[in-house]
């Protein structure tokens, strides 16, 4: 199977600060950028470790066909994954097998959770639970910088 299309520069809208220098370009408001963790969240929680178990796996049903929902409604699907650069053939070979639709993987992901992602982008973060479906807007406390 060949590799997914990367998503064009079509997604992207120039950008500007407020001073009114160019900035880095961002998506459109309607297209998000999804970064997906694997083990435990499309699949059984594999360790690296144990390679073997990773070839023969199965996805979580509701996570294959909501994630390739996401691509065909144009938005980008990233895996970002604590697997290592060692497994990449065998996590590639893996998603392509069970149909993922994707734009690219991003391996070595900091291992242990309790992640604090700061960025000069606006962050979204979804806690997995189990279970992929609609999602909903809720109101939670989060951790911000004083100005």
């Amino acid at each position: 199977m060949t590799k997914p299309p990367t998503p064009g520069n079509k997604n992207l809208e120039e950008s500007f600060d407020k001073s009114g220098e160019h900035i880095s370009p961002q998506l459109s408001s309607e297209t998000k950028n999804y970064l997906i963790d694997i083990d435990g969240t499309i699949t059984k929680d594999i360790p690296n470790k144990e390679p073997e178990r990773m070839v023969n796996c199965e996805p979580f049903q509701d996570a294959l066909e909501t994630i390739n929902n996401w691509y065909d409604q144009g938005h980008i699907i990233t895996f970002f994954t604590s697997r290592t650069e060692e497994t990449r053939s065998i996590t590639e070979t893996w998603l392509n097998k069970h149909g993922f639709k994707y734009h690219g993987i991003l391996m070595n992901k900091p291992r242990g959770g309790n992640y604090h992602w700061i960025d000069n982008h606006l962050v979204k973060a979804t806690r997995y639970k189990g279970k992929f479906s609609e999602m909903i807007i809720e109101k939670k406390d989060i951790e911000v910088f004083v100005d």
